[in-house]
């Protein structure tokens, strides 16, 4: 969101529109059976020159793999974004916001029914979000770094691996991470981008790690664990095009390949590849 999204656009020479409305649809696959679905509203809007408000709604179309499927509208995202300082060689942005849970990531399953699904299959994270973070921006180059924390849990998922015992293998309900009453960790990030744009086209590629500076909770037989491995980095790569139809809209296509990845990822959030297409117009 914000100050920390890809491929941002720096050109002088164009006045900045104060609104844009973007549309995309995104598939990304697990690194078990959930294959996941979604079409995002993604608004913005001009407050002064200098600042504006940005609003994220996304709607799952389908979450579906070997336990079930879900689908339902997810987290929504509000963030304030303000630029710090603005010259002929780079731009320094700031944003501020968060993420709204939907749901208590309680869904069950359609396949089996009554049980509890992973965080895999869930529709929202089931917690208030603070996010914040800063980029700078040229004709090249772009950086980024931010924080996301959450600040109220209201997750009442309750993944066991005792749950499922009529599935056929065992084995298979184990690669999912344990998720019962989870309490996820603070993610820090970075993004380090390399732009290359023309009259229309423009391409990017560039390198995203998170780190959970935290580890998740879960709770088990009655007490709070932190799982082995829930902690420290995920890294992706990411590489971008857009073409611009004219001045207000264009296209773009976005690509995201696992690089690195946590042991364990009770939160469902790990994919191994990630592809969206979008389009955008600017008023």
């Amino acid at each position: 969101m914000g100050a920390m999204k890809p491929d941002q656009p720096f050109n002088k020479k164009m006045q900045l529109k104060l609104r844009s409305m973007e549309i995309s649809f995104y598939r990304g696959t697990t690194t078990t059976t959930p294959v996941i679905y979604v079409a995002t509203a993604d608004l913005n809007f001009g407050i002064t020159a200098r600042s504006s408000f940005q609003v994220k709604i996304p709607y799952l179309l389908v979450r579906s793999g070997n336990l079930g499927e879900t689908e339902g509208i997810s987290d929504l995202s509000l963030c304030y974004t303000r630029s710090l300082f603005s010259s002929e060689r780079f731009d320094l942005n700031f944003s501020v916001g968060g993420k709204l849970p939907t749901n208590q990531s309680d869904k069950t399953s359609n396949k089996f029914p009554g049980e509890p699904l992973p965080m895999y299959y869930q529709t929202s994270l089931g917690t208030y979000d603070f996010i914040t973070g800063l980029s700078l921006i040229n004709r090249k180059w772009l950086l980024a770094t931010g924080i996301q924390i959450p600040m109220i849990h209201i997750n009442n998922n309750s993944f066991d691996w005792t749950d499922f015992p009529d599935y056929p293998d065992q084995d298979y309900i184990k690669t999912y991470s344990q998720s019962n009453q989870l309490k996820r960790g603070i993610d820090v990030m970075l993004r380090v981008e390399r732009n290359f744009r023309f009259s229309r086209l423009n391409f990017s590629a560039g390198l995203l790690p998170i780190y959970r500076i935290t580890n998740d909770k879960i709770t088990l037989a009655g007490e709070q664990v932190k799982p082995e491995g829930a902690k420290g980095l995920a890294l992706s790569g990411i590489v971008t095009a857009g073409y611009n139809f004219n001045v207000q809209s264009g296209v773009k296509l976005l690509v995201g390949h696992k690089i690195v990845q946590r042991d364990k990822n009770p939160d469902g959030l790990t994919r191994e590849l990630v592809s969206s297409i979008s389009y955008y117009y600017r008023f």
